[in-house]
């Protein structure tokens, strides 16, 4: 899948030359691979971690949210030898990239993030994690849609069927799914954690199609480093949201009494939270990874296309029941995964041809002026 997928206005061409003028094919291709295999691990372990910390017995969703992005500090450790690295060819580097317009803007998505982060472990904490899976699918919808409105994706008949096809499963889930709610979850609690998961999908579904809308909009180029200071930053403020929520619920307080009672213990509480702050992190900076070396919508992809291995996690280790309803709403998922992804393998055929096309054209031009 090419990087030019995205249909942009003209003058937005010398971003995107910008972004990738100083990037060789195979730099690329592994950069690819890379936040592929982070977004995929990240989108995959860091649910499941998350629903393994509410049924031992977890039950602060604000601390839950916290861990969806306070493993940021981490990315450090890259953007620390990455400058050193610069160093070591350019005495005068500078430590960082970042201008004020892009923090302002990483600020505001930071602040999304956070918003983003609770209602997604709020809705986790009432629902069975196969179920939060297959609405989360839906963001692929929702991404979609805002790629149209604010980066201008264009929409394909692939793409509208993937969408119809994503919000019918989600609308069966809604009106057959209550059979699976988990012990000591009221009906009540069950619904409003299916609407918050789907505000979460929409929500976040809005978020990407931004990261890449800055991207555009940042008047200067865009390396992978720049990448890895915009996700710093939005981490950074996602988890000052989050624990400013954690103050006002005493959550800090709750922790070692918390860890005392968890069902797998003390010490594997804390590593249930370490493993899924670092998780999480490997998904956040994979899709805005994903977002600049390709672009919004694939990174939606990736999330769907990973939802029956979530499925298959849920029942093997939660015990879930995997119901037919469910059974309903993945085929339409996939079904909706499969639509989209060939509308882009054939989108970016056509480009290829209309490429090589142009340049047999203006390779007969030069000929002929040769042989006049």
């Amino acid at each position: 899948m090419e990087a030019a997928t995205i249909d942009q206005p003209d003058n937005n061409n010398n971003n995107k030359s910008k972004k990738n003028e100083h990037m060789s094919k195979g730099l690329k291709r592994s950069l690819v691979i890379l936040n592929c295999v982070l977004l995929a691990v990240g989108n995959t372990a860091g649910p499941l971690l998350s629903r393994l910390y509410f049924q031992g017995g977890g039950h602060r969703q604000w601390l839950s949210s916290w861990l969806e992005t306070g493993g940021w500090p981490v990315i450090f450790i890259p953007l620390i030898i990455s400058y050193y690295y610069r160093l070591k060819h350019d005495t005068l580097a500078k430590p960082y990239f970042m201008t004020p317009r892009i923090f302002a803007a990483c600020t505001v998505l930071g602040l999304l993030t956070g918003i983003d982060d609770f209602l997604y472990a709020y809705g986790l904490a009432f629902l069975p994690v196969s179920t939060s899976a297959l609405l989360i699918s839906t963001q692929l919808a929702f991404t979609a849609l805002f790629a149209f409105l604010i980066v201008k994706q264009k929409f394909t008949p692939y793409s509208i069927n993937a969408v119809a096809l994503l919000t019918v499963g989600a609308v069966i889930l809604g009106l057959h799914g209550s059979t699976d709610r988990p012990a000591n979850v009221t009906k009540g609690k069950y619904f409003m954690g299916f609407f918050l998961t789907l505000g979460a999908a929409a929500l976040y579904g809005f978020v990407l199609p931004m990261v890449e809308l800055t991207y555009m909009k940042a008047r200067q180029a865009i390396t992978y480093t720049l990448v890895m200071e915009m996700q710093l930053v939005m981490g950074f403020f996602a988890t000052l949201f989050c624990t400013v929520g954690m103050l006002i619920n005493k959550d800090f307080q709750v922790i070692p009494r918390e860890a005392r009672e968890y069902d797998l213990g003390p010490v594997r509480y804390y590593v249930v939270l370490v493993c899924s702050a670092i998780l999480w992190q490997c998904f956040f900076l994979g899709a805005v990874g994903v977002i600049f070396t390709v672009h919004t919508l694939l990174a939606g992809v990736i999330i769907a296309v990973f939802i029956p291995v979530i499925e298959v996690f849920g029942v093997i280790f939660f015990h879930e029941e995997f119901s037919s309803e469910k059974g309903v709403a993945l085929a339409l998922s996939l079904w909706g995964l499969a639509s989209y992804s060939y509308g882009e393998y054939r989108e970016a055929k056509e480009k290829e041809r209309a490429r090589v096309a142009k340049e047999l054209e203006a390779t007969a031009i030069v000929g002929g002026l040769h042989a006049v």
